[in-house]
């Protein structure tokens, strides 16, 4: 899914929590979205779903300006998108099971197909043995990947990932990662992610866009590896010594 913000402001009285943003984020991309807590990065996210109205500017999924349309278009694109947050946000009386077909039956998806979807995705990150468990008998990981699991349910176009590493330990945090970087590189889902885990984003050459007062600070695209380049420049060192 293809996300444009064009000169996107939101105010809340006289708080600015957002100045006239702009970027465009393509369809199969993979996003680090970081700055300090209070930047602006969750107005972000809660504006792509719809949740805040922009006070000024155009928000645009895959061409759609979607504070434009029609509900029912608005709901067409909000089916496409998969969210992560921290906290987890899995409802405490139902299994993992029933949390993600709860989800798929909010989301129109039909009785019928919901049971094939659930095997899936939890086969997928590899919850098969806890689907019949509740949350408060998981560990962080593993509700992490339930959450993910839900996410994945929908067959997303794009996933917004909130701080999903906050509550977990180095382990846990680099196996959902992988899953994330797997499902954007198979399926080329597009993947937003906030996060102040520095150690993930050195180790990921990703697109970075960082938000500082409520603006675009930076915006580093990834870098671009000439393999044939380093292979030559290997070969001339090689020759060098000796």
């Amino acid at each position: 899914m293809n996300v444009v913000f064009k000169n996107v402001s939101k105010h809340f009285g006289v708080i600015n929590a957002l100045n006239d943003v702009s970027f465009e984020i393509k369809s199969g991309d993979f996003v680090f979205l970081v700055g300090p807590s209070g930047a602006g990065k969750s107005s972000i996210l809660k504006l792509v779903l719809h949740q805040y109205h922009p006070s000024s500017g155009h928000i645009y999924l895959d061409g759609e300006d979607i504070f434009l349309h029609h509900k029912s278009i608005v709901d067409k694109l909000r089916r496409n998108i998969g969210v992560i947050f921290q906290d987890y946000q899995l409802i405490a009386d139902k299994t993992i099971e029933e949390n993600i077909a709860l989800a798929l039956d909010i989301n129109g998806v039909p009785a019928s197909e919901i049971p094939a979807r659930v095997e899936k995705v939890i086969n997928q990150v590899n919850l098969n043995s806890r689907r019949h468990l509740f949350p408060s008998q998981l560990s962080g990981g593993e509700l992490q990947r339930s959450a993910l699991a839900r996410a994945l349910a929908v067959e997303p176009k794009l996933i917004l990932a909130d701080e999903p590493t906050g509550n977990l330990d180095p382990e846990n945090s680099w196996m959902l990662i992988k899953l994330l970087t797997d499902i954007n590189s198979q399926n080329g889902t597009t993947i937003i992610m906030t996060t102040h885990n520095m150690d993930i984003i050195q180790s990921l050459n990703k697109r970075i866009i960082a938000v500082k007062n409520g603006a675009i600070a930076t915006d580093s695209q990834p870098v671009v590896v000439d393999i044939v380049k380093v292979e030559k420049t290997k070969f001339k060192k090689k020759l060098k010594r000796k």
